[in-house]
């Protein structure tokens, strides 16, 4: 039973679920109180212990089919078990392939051990795709090898059964996991997210523009629209120094208050203050400055960076298909002027396709350390990578480094996942997904953000 469960935890760990030998052990010890042999409780009982969160839980029902069904080893553990022959045909073509690792983990999983090719299939979703490889099959052009490898596998397999004379009896399992192996490598779970916050706003911030899309206004609007957020962000920091202002007397310190009044017989006349502010946020943006969604986008820097002084730190990068750090502009210049500037000065190229997968792969080379768990990280763009690779696994690690991740998505909802758009993909790993196509979700957005 222990090795069992190690093996199933080795194949959790590869999927990133985080299992301690402490949990395993806890496992261990409640296997004596309920009875192992029914399902229901055994799989409660590694639930229970092994899964952190709700979005892990997808994964682990994934591996849990594979490992207890789909690969059992034996016929009392599952009814796709293989009989003993099969293991001997599948021994002998795996000491024939040494040498040849996708060759061998595929033998592995069709034998019953799916670590191997777990592994691989981990490893090709962090490797970077050549440059200019296009999407249209989804991962399916990253992972080319794998499938020529379960395609020349399923013929080596058979070849061995017929000539064996056992083929009739067996490939009708043989077929089964193989397909199994299919599913794994084209369809990627993706976690549980349940708790996400889809926001749509309702409040008129201005009658006549409150409700206009940002892509529709003319010039003369675009001059009014400024001066009306310029008169809201001063409303909003006006309450935000009234905030600080109070805080700085300190925030009433109940235990204190209370351990005083036992010496007026409970009656509270002596009250006591924490003295230390609360900390201010940290917002780092990542800014989709392509021809789509750049006329939204202008705005959300203006407003943002009109309320840099609500925040302990701003960094703002935009991006088309590569990474600009334009923090330093906007810290020196006047933010409309800073807009000018990002748009002439930025080292940027802004007539080349968008490609979501490298802008992740840029900023976790170099930026990563800007996020921890004080910092929101706000994504604006309509998540549109003209079919290259999403790299949502890089999205995933940012996501465990800070506090928040809220997308904001400057098109209508009914066109959110249509045509190239990776926002499913993405969705599962923010905290937040909202649409800010107008000045009334644009400030109903920053007034939840800051008060």
């Amino acid at each position: 039973m222990l090795n069992l469960i190690l093996d199933f935890v080795s194949c959790l760990r590869v999927w990133d679920l985080r299992v301690s030998t402490s949990e395993v052990l806890d496992c261990m010890h409640q296997f004596k109180l309920v009875d192992p042999f029914n399902e229901a409780e055994f799989r409660t009982t590694l639930r229970a212990n092994l899964v952190k969160s709700r979005r892990e839980q997808a994964k682990f029902d994934r591996l849990y089919d594979l490992f207890f069904h789909d690969l059992a080893h034996t016929e009392e553990h599952g009814q796709g078990a293989l009989p003993e022959r099969m293991d001997e045909i599948l021994s002998a073509l795996k000491a024939t392939a040494a040498g040849e690792e996708i060759q061998g983990s595929i033998l592995d999983f069709l034998s019953g051990n799916p670590l191997g090719f777990l592994e691989i299939l981990k490893r090709i979703e962090t490797e970077e795709a050549p440059a200019g490889m296009r999407f249209n099959l989804g991962p399916l052009a990253s992972r080319l090898e794998i499938l020529v490898g379960l395609n020349n596998t399923r013929d080596l397999v058979l070849q061995t059964l017929d000539a064996k004379g056992v083929r009739q009896a067996l490939e009708g399992k043989i077929n089964n996991r193989l397909e199994r192996a299919f599913r794994l490598l084209m369809h990627a779970p993706r976690p549980e997210n349940d708790g996400i916050k889809r926001t749509h706003a309702h409040d008129q911030h201005h009658k006549n523009l409150g409700e206009r899309s940002f892509g529709t206004l003319s010039e003369s609007e675009i001059r009014e629209m400024r001066e009306v957020i310029g008169l809201l962000v001063r409303k909003l920091k006006d309450i935000v120094s009234r905030r600080y202002a109070v805080m700085k007397k300190g925030t009433l310190d109940v235990k204190k208050t209370l351990r005083l009044s036992q010496r007026y017989h409970g009656v509270p006349f002596e009250i006591r203050y924490h003295h230390r502010p609360k900390r201010k946020a940290r917002i780092v943006t990542l800014c989709d400055v392509s021809s789509s969604v750049w006329s939204a986008a202008r705005f959300m820097l203006n407003v943002l960076y009109s309320l840099q002084e609500c925040f302990a730190e701003v960094r703002s990068f935009i991006f088309v298909a590569a990474l600009a750090d334009v923090t330093q502009i906007f810290k020196d210049n006047e933010v409309n002027q800073a807009i000018e500037k990002v748009l002439k000065e930025a080292d940027i190229k802004y007539h080349v396709p968008t490609d979501y997968g490298k802008t992740f792969r840029h900023f976790r080379a170099e930026y990563m350390d800007t996020l921890d768990k004080k910092t929101t990280l706000i994504i604006i763009g309509d998540a549109r990578s003209n079919y290259m690779n999403p790299e949502e696994w890089i999205l995933s690690e940012m996501r465990d480094r800070c506090r928040r991740v809220i997308w904001l998505i400057p098109e209508p909802h009914a066109v959110w996942y249509t045509g190239d758009s990776e926002l499913r993909t993405y969705e599962p790993y923010c905290h937040e997904v909202r649409a800010c196509r107008n000045l009334n979700e644009l400030m109903e957005f920053v007034t939840e953000l800051i008060l």
